[in-house]
């Protein structure tokens, strides 16, 4: 690895026509090694989850905010997110997804540029340039605290997520 502790950037990964869009925090170790985001066991998580609503990975498009790992996982600094951010809502522009699903704090603080932290606005509808965003917990905290409240609560952001799609 070089002095940054990634080997390689991590773009984004799905349907460049998708009608919903997944942005998480940063890319870990395996995404690190394989350059896609989501591929580690938050990634299998997140799959799940996207099938669930009756989709597969190739219906919609991951991304991340940054686009390289952060040393040793840690979460992303301010000024990470401030230089990195700007390419996110690039893809956005490209996208154009008919609903943003936002995974954790750091993605959902900077979409919706807002302080609030992620248990105060999971479940609650923002939006990003009038697309609709919804705020979720991350994969990775949903398998570090797999409840069956924080599994329901995650299941519940999902149903409105397809209801929206549907609509």
């Amino acid at each position: 690895t070089n002095a940054t502790g990634h080997t390689q950037t991590v773009f984004g990964t799905g349907n460049p026509n998708a009608s919903l869009m997944f942005i998480g925090e940063a890319p870990g170790a395996e995404e690190d090694l394989q350059g896609i985001p989501f591929v580690g066991a938050a990634g299998q998580k997140l799959t799940q989850i996207i099938e669930a609503i009756g989709m597969t990975r190739e219906d919609v498009y991951i991304a991340n905010i940054l686009k390289s790992r952060p040393h040793e996982n840690r979460t992303p600094l301010p000024n990470e997110v401030a230089d990195c951010g700007p390419f996110v809502k690039k893809q956005i522009d490209i996208i154009k997804p008919d609903v943003i699903v936002t995974l954790g704090t750091p993605a959902t603080k900077y979409i919706l540029a807002t302080d609030q932290g992620i248990t105060r606005l999971r479940g609650t509808w923002g939006t990003y340039e009038n697309i609709p965003v919804l705020p979720t917990y991350h994969p990775a905290y949903l398998l570090r605290n797999y409840t069956t409240e924080i599994r329901g609560q995650v299941w519940n952001d999902m149903q409105l997520v397809r209801a929206q799609l549907n609509q």
